[in-house]
């Protein structure tokens, strides 16, 4: 049973929910977030020490728990140990927002506008406590995303007069707080040794269980400390994935336990010490080097060991679930002791890096510590030892005009997409029709002298409330101006989901198989409304063909605005003026010259026609809605070669239909080819014929017109190609740029950066761009997000100036110094960033950011490089 009629009242308010892009990135320094401390006493000896953040609109700062370490960079807060106070569990912070990030395509956790953490402390000091902790954060927005920066935070904590002391019943309450309860657990072996090699590759597993290994209920001088930023647990939302507590237990005369206990969140696993291959994940591993003892035995572990198949890494592996526990036994006559090691976890989605660690115990206390967090680095230096001195760089005056522009065109772009989708819907059986229809009626008028002149003049009216009930449509646009909640429906992925199904059931209407329309009620009350005389009478008939049309409009109209949201409401109102004047327009020219429309062709099959080429062009529509919804959950059905698969089917389907072999219900026999069909088919033909190759591996061309429609080229069947800098260190690329006589071509980027990956997999493999960096330039890659730690005498703190404010940074890692590298000599501190110097140090032409367009990518290139030639011809005809 065909249906022929389906009402459409919630498919109509799907319509206007569309999708916001990203924007050009600026030059300038962001200063996003500001840090404030203050300290409250909650009870005799304990108090809260909290750490405010104000945070710019528009920006995001990131949780401490995050999934993966391939995103943004967690918040991390150190505090200082002390001897005479102790802090109670970790830093907390509020419930984060938790959503997915189109940018790393990953959910993170987030706070906006302010938050405030907060870390408890218990003392038992008589005098006042001063405390500088540090917090390393990052924060980014919807287009970029800073470098990792430093922050001090300062708490001063005066003791209230007349205090008690906590005395003995203090002390033992902080012991008590930090006494670890551990059951009792078998433990086994490997047998091999550990301190030269990296462990457990191959070797076979020797186990044991030994009444020696069994921990008492409770150990006096046992301490539990959590190492690192895994020393707090979210309740809710993503988590670092494993947790560790280290503390030492005395087991004889100047005998030890050294003990690395981990919890390990659910679904994650943590590898044994002895593994069958190296070819599979890195097996946990221990290292010797730095130790100032004597072993004991191996390291154990304990044996709630799984021995399964991964279908990852298709192999048979030794792992923790849930928890796990390693005991190293040492003899010592020292109070410290240092242990390096080092792990990796892995789920069945991912894997994250292995992690190496250096663990210093206190055998006093009983207390372990990640080595880092005992780290204080906070003497200024001079910035002129760290930091590349360009003297000659002039970011005013380059010597070539090219760069970043600010594109001033983009509302007419989108105000001519309106118009040309007014112009396709004016050919749809739906309005086509109604312009001799309606010119008629205005133009007869009623029959008496000087009708046709108000005719006209009513046509007109009539075109112009056509265009403003299109634009007053936007105006709810305009009452949100917070980009971001444009950019949660543009990654809802029920909500692409809905517009996949409402576009294949237009296609499906469109086909002729039922129709969609409004509900009856509605257009009756409108239509009796464009009974009545006057400028009133002639609005209410505009809005029937309004709501009349729609089941042709309606689609249409949908897929301008969907590109057409990408800066906010105004591309909203331009679309949709647009839209409104194309659709309204032909009623006024008709009307003031009647002649015209006799030219033009009569209703007919041809009418059809036009529906069934807009339903296949929904189709293909649709299958973009699914795509995003796939990357947004990261399913792996619709991959980049499987959508030009369905796009090449779905123009081949088209071309089968404009040549007769394929039809549909309504369609009239094809007893001839127009001129004006024949080319149409050729135009689908050649469409179809520059997509297919997108589900080869290397396709013969590229596929750049089609740009933001298909999915990235990474999320694809195929591994692809990335080119990579030969160097990372500025000083050796410019030395290698000075002897080879070539321009250098810095590029700022990150570990963590997207659109830096994107940039590196799409524009940087092309062939033309891979010989330009290959052949012409000398290229560096900078990453200011790099951990790796400076040498002590380069790490500080610095000063410098935002206008009048004087600023403070802190450089501790490489990171670090190529991101004040960035921010002092460039202005700017977002990535990618792409600029050209000349080996004596000059800007060669305007540094730029993201630039996925090739031809726009290589346009800069060939600048920066046609400067430099221009400057070496005039070098050499002065001398």
């Amino acid at each position: 049973m065909i249906i022929k009629k389906l009402s459409a009242t919630s498919v109509f308010a799907t319509l206007f929910t569309f999708f916001i892009g990203l924007g050009s990135i600026n030059a300038q320094i962001y200063n996003p977030v500001s840090w404030s401390t203050e300290v409250k006493q909650t009870a005799d000896g304990e108090y809260d020490l909290l750490v405010h953040a104000k945070i710019d609109k528009g920006w995001h700062l990131y949780s401490q728990f995050l999934p993966s370490d391939d995103g943004p960079i967690a918040t991390e807060f150190t505090f200082p140990k002390g001897k005479n106070y102790q802090y109670i569990e970790g830093v907390e912070e509020p419930e984060p927002l938790n959503e997915y990030d189109p940018n790393f395509d990953m959910k993170l956790s987030y706070f906006k506008d302010k938050v405030t953490f907060v870390q408890r402390l218990k003392t038992n000091s008589l005098t006042p406590l001063n405390i500088t902790a540090e917090v390393y954060f990052m924060v980014c927005d919807e287009e970029k995303c800073l470098p990792p920066e430093y922050a001090d935070l300062e708490f001063q904590i005066e003791v209230p007069e007349g205090k008690s002391e906590i005395g003995d019943r203090g002390s033992e309450n902080l012991a008590e707080n930090g006494r670890t309860r551990t059951s009792d657990s078998k433990l086994s072996n490997g047998g091999s040794e550990l301190s030269d090699q990296h462990p457990g590759k191959g070797e076979k597993k020797q186990s044991f269980s030994s009444d020696q290994t069994q921990m008492d209920e409770e150990v006096d001088n046992s301490f539990t400390m959590q190492g690192g930023d895994e020393n707090q647990i979210d309740s809710e939302g993503p988590i670092v994935p494993i947790h560790w507590e280290y503390f030492s237990k005395e087991v004889g005369e100047n005998t030890y336990e050294l003990h690395f206990k981990a919890k390990i969140d659910e679904g994650w696993k943590l590898y044994s010490q002895f593994l069958e291959s190296m070819d599979g994940p890195i097996a946990t591993a221990f290292y010797f080097e730095k130790s100032n003892f004597e072993r004991v035995g191996e390291v154990l572990e304990s044996e709630n060991l799984v021995t399964k198949f991964d279908k990852v890494f298709e192999m048979e592996l030794n792992f923790f679930n849930d928890e796990a526990e390693f005991i190293q036994t040492i003899k010592t006559e020292e109070k410290t002791a240092v242990l390096e090691y080092e792990f990796m976890v892995c789920n069945d989605v991912m894997c994250l890096p292995p992690d190496l660690r250096e663990i210093i115990f206190d055998l006093n206390t009983g207390k372990g510590m990640n080595a880092l967090d005992m780290e204080d680095a906070s003497a200024s230096v001079d910035l002129s030892g760290i930091v590349p001195a360009l003297p000659m760089v002039d970011l005013d005056e380059p010597l070539g005009e090219c760069g970043e522009q600010t594109d001033t065109s983009s509302l007419w772009v989108v105000f001519l997409l309106g118009f040309v989708g007014g112009l396709i819907a004016l050919l749809t059986p739906c309005v086509f029709p109604m312009i001799p229809l309606t010119v008629s009626f205005f133009t007869k008028g009623d029959g008496t002298e000087g009708a046709s002149g108000k005719g006209i003049g009513k046509a007109v009216l009539y075109g112009f409330f056509i265009f403003l009930i299109y634009a007053i449509l936007s105006i709810p646009f305009h009452f949100n101006t917070d980009p971001e909640v444009l950019n949660e429906v543009a990654t809802s992925v029920w909500l692409n989901m809905l517009f996949f199904v409402v576009f294949v059931v237009f296609a499906i209407s469109f086909f002729g198989y039922f129709e969609i329309t409004l509900p009856s009620s509605l257009t009756t009350k409108t239509d009796s409304a464009s009974q009545v005389g006057g400028v009133l009478g002639i609005f209410f008939m505009a809005l029937t063909l309004a709501l009349v049309s729609f089941s042709c409009t309606g689609p249409i109209l949908g897929t301008v605005l969907g590109n057409a949201l990408k800066n906010g409401p105004w591309p909203i109102t331009t679309a949709m003026s647009g839209f409104g004047i194309a659709l309204g327009l032909p009623f006024a020219l008709f009307a003031a010259f009647p002649s015209v429309m006799n030219k033009m062709p009569k209703s007919g099959g041809w009418l059809n026609s036009v529906k069934v080429v807009l339903g296949f062009i929904e189709l293909a529509l649709a299958v973009k809605f699914l795509s995003n919804a796939d990357l947004v959950e990261q399913w792996g059905f619709l991959k980049r070669e499987t959508f030009f698969l369905i796009w090449t089917l779905i123009g081949v389907g088209l071309v089968l239909y404009l040549l007769g072999i394929i039809k549909f219900p309504h369609d009239s026999p094809v007893r001839s080819y127009s001129p004006f069909r024949i080319g149409f088919t050729v135009i689908i033909l050649a469409f179809t014929i520059y997509i297919a190759p997108g589900v080869l591996k290397n396709p013969p061309w590229n596929h750049n017109l089609l740009s933001g429609f298909p999915p990235p080229t990474f999320y694809g069947w195929y591994e692809k190609e990335t080119f990579h800098a030969e160097f990372t260190d500025f000083d050796e690329a410019l030395a290698e740029a000075q002897a080879v006589g070539k321009p250098l071509l810095i590029d700022f980027t990150g570990w963590a950066c997207v659109n830096c990956r994107k940039m590196e997999e799409s524009v940087w493999t092309v062939e033309s761009i891979k010989e330009r960096l290959r052949e012409d330039f000398v290229l560096v890659s900078l990453y200011v997000d790099d951990k790796i730690k400076l040498p002590e005498e380069q790490q500080g703190v610095f000063e410098y100036k935002v206008g009048d404010e004087v600023k403070k940074k802190k450089i501790k890692t490489i990171g670090n110094k190529w991101a004040t590298f960035q921010t002092q000599v460039f202005n700017n501190n977002s990535q990618p960033y792409y600029v050209m110097l000349s080996p004596d140090g000059y800007l060669l032409g305007n540094p730029v950011g993201y630039t996925p367009d090739v031809e726009e990518y290589a346009d800069f290139l060939d600048c920066g490089l046609n400067a430099f030639k221009q400057k070496a011809e005039i070098l050499a005809e002065n001398q």
